[in-house]
């Protein structure tokens, strides 16, 4: 991709940095992801993905470069005014409330709601009451997306590994963004659950939602990601369809101390 489908672009990252002492475990990383893909990004153990995720969603201040989402400059912006601007991101080991209801961990994520302001007590009658109705029927909504309607009362710490990864799709949903970070969504989960969550995220996807996503199934990652980047030592190695990238000896060569390509960690 290059600016030639500038018109297309969503998701814009330019020599991305991120440093630790004298150690860049993103070391200038430049790709543009355009508006209704399923991106994939793929790396052998400590090439600095999930590194890269955090610099892009607030949760660490990057050290050098530029990140733009739908053309407005988000660099080093917070977590909470990224996802006001259309960004979500999951992670890789659900932390969900356990002793709140799963209805409840949903209804935690919209950023900015009324109730939760000192001043509410001064708003105008019903209008906090009339927020949380849509905030809770925007919870129901995407709990019944991903098929959870019938633990929603149920303290979050009954839900399997799988069920955490759909909780956490439905917590990013809530928020209506345009771009969706997933990292690991099929990390040990089951292979029912597991297929549930890529039908879940492919539909998405038809619905307009754009997906960055760390993963090492390889066979997810073929099925589900065009294109697919690959990070190894900070830096971005190559990209392209999976199938060419998968091929390429660089690749394999990065993975080399795994298994294989296909078990990679």
């Amino acid at each position: 991709m290059n600016d030639a489908v500038g018109a297309e672009v969503l998701l814009e990252a330019t020599e991305v940095i991120k440093a630790f002492g004298g150690h860049r475990a993103v070391d200038g990383i430049t790709f543009t992801l355009t508006r209704g893909s399923i991106t994939g990004l793929i790396g052998p153990n400590g090439a600095g993905k999930t590194t890269l995720f955090n610099c892009l969603a607030g949760a660490m201040q990057p050290s050098g470069g530029r990140i733009r989402l739908d053309g407005r400059d988000i660099t080093g912006a917070p977590p909470q005014r990224i996802f006001a601007a259309g960004m979500a991101r999951t992670f890789q080991i659900p932390r969900p409330f356990p002793a709140m209801s799963v209805l409840e961990n949903v209804m935690l994520a919209p950023r900015g709601q009324l109730g939760e302001r000192f001043w509410a007590n001064w708003l105008p009658g019903g209008a906090v009451a009339a927020q949380e109705r849509r905030t809770r029927d925007a919870a129901l909504h995407w709990l019944d997306f991903v098929g959870l309607t019938k633990l929603a009362g149920e303290p979050a710490r009954v839900l399997s590994g799988g069920q955490r990864k759909l909780l956490e799709l439905a917590r990013a949903m809530v928020g209506e963004p345009r771009l969706v970070l997933l990292d690991e969504p099929g990390a040990g989960v089951n292979p029912a659950l597991l297929e549930l969550i890529v039908e879940r995220i492919a539909a998405l996807n038809r619905q307009g939602v754009s997906f960055l996503v760390i993963e090492h199934n390889m066979d997810l990652v073929a099925s589900l990601c065009r294109p697919v980047l690959v990070m190894a030592q900070g830096r971005l190695l190559t990209q392209g369809d999976p199938e060419a990238v998968l091929r390429d000896p660089r690749v394999v060569e990065a993975y080399l101390g795994d298994a294989a390509v296909g078990e990679a960690a």
